[in-house]
């Protein structure tokens, strides 16, 4: 016991300490927002939290693993930049949804978090500086693209400025009562939570259930608190909002789904050597012209990781591209590509340079 004591002592001892390297940290990073205020320079800089946490992870040496090295940080990060901006951020959908978490992941809890009803919201709000960034979500590792995002790029001038990568778990939420005695006779959720989970819903549920589909999975979950012999599928932190139980854990067909979200804003990051750019392009109506915008990425050794189209909805099969490739629009070898890619282009937009996330 007198051990024990000893041990407590000096883990009380290690607490103070820490509490006293925190503070000194907030001290400083007060006033690089002050110089940062006086120079124009953004608040929020993606780059140097990536390269934080991946100095972090090299000296890690335990017995805490680099997870929990980066969820540590990740939350100290947030409050002491909390102490330089007090940030407004919008997201899509209301709070529980996945880019709720994702909106949380990116800016902590110390942000003002403004829930919107539709991607096109989120747009708008941070258009009319009633938010400084916004979240909303892009592309699915298993069901793809997320359509309304992309759209929102043809009339908008915002940038991206920084991805933020979310593994997704589904999880069926409802009453254990109703559940056990099999009294469920509703399934709630989002189309696409729906589609992640269709292997568990043709296994694990009655063909009595009625499916019912919802603008989101936190409305799902709303819902099914309200609503007699209904489950969810949703996230735990909806669950957790709306006092449902956990029935069924992780129901997703895929382990490994995960969604990508952008964060949008006015202003875009510095180079950080680790950048992903994004553009959009419609391309002249001409034999070889597909061809033709692929040879500048060919020509100056871009790794293009993603291309979509999706019609221009002004004249019947004219198509706009979005293409990511690895590489910041600053750098020389990217310029020239731009350029030459420019010449088989009727017009081209760059939407943004930002640090790319880790897969």
């Amino acid at each position: 016991m007198a051990s024990l004591k000893s041990l407590r002592t000096k883990i009380d001892q290690v607490d103070e300490s820490l509490l006293r390297l925190l503070n000194a940290r907030g001290r400083l990073v007060k006033d690089i927002g002050n110089l940062k205020k006086k120079s124009g320079q953004p608040i929020f800089m993606p780059g140097r939290e990536h390269d934080l946490m991946a100095r972090l992870k090299r000296k890690n040496i335990g017995p805490l693993s680099n997870d929990a090295v980066s969820q540590v940080f990740h939350e100290v990060v947030h409050a002491c930049r909390s102490l330089q901006k007090d940030f407004r951020i919008a997201f899509f959908g209301p709070e529980g949804t996945f880019t709720h978490q994702a909106a949380l992941k990116g800016f902590g809890k110390g942000a003002k978090l403004i829930p919107c009803r539709s991607i096109p919201d989120v747009f708008s709000e941070v258009e009319r500086d009633h938010a400084d960034y916004g979240v909303v979500p892009i592309e699915n590792s298993t069901e793809g693209i997320v359509n309304h995002t992309l759209d929102m790029f043809v009339e908008s001038s915002l940038s991206i400025c920084a991805e933020i990568q979310l593994p997704i778990h589904h999880y069926l939420l409802g009453r254990h009562g109703d559940y056990k005695a099999g009294r469920v006779t509703t399934l709630l959720s989002h189309y696409q939570a729906l589609a992640q989970c269709t292997d568990w819903i043709s296994t694990h549920t009655s063909s009595s259930w009625k499916y019912r589909e919802c603008a989101s999975t936190a409305d799902a979950a709303k819902e099914a608190s309200k609503t007699p012999h209904a489950a969810a599928i949703a996230s735990d932190l909806a669950g957790e909002l709306y006092g449902l139980d956990m029935l069924e854990p992780r129901i997703e067909d895929s382990k490994n789904n995960f969604t990508r979200f952008y964060v949008i804003g006015k202003s875009e990051p510095a180079l950080t050597g680790h950048d992903k750019t994004s553009i959009m392009f419609s391309i002249k109506d001409r034999v070889g012209a597909l061809a033709d915008i692929l040879a500048p990425f060919k020509r100056y050794r871009l790794n293009m990781t993603k291309i979509e189209s999706r019609p221009t909805r002004q004249k019947a099969w004219e198509y706009v591209f979005f293409v990511d490739f690895l590489g910041h629009r600053s750098e020389k070898r990217v310029q020239n590509a731009l350029r030459l890619l420019e010449r088989s282009c009727a017009f081209l937009k760059v939407l943004g340079s930002y640090p790319r996330t880790e897969s």
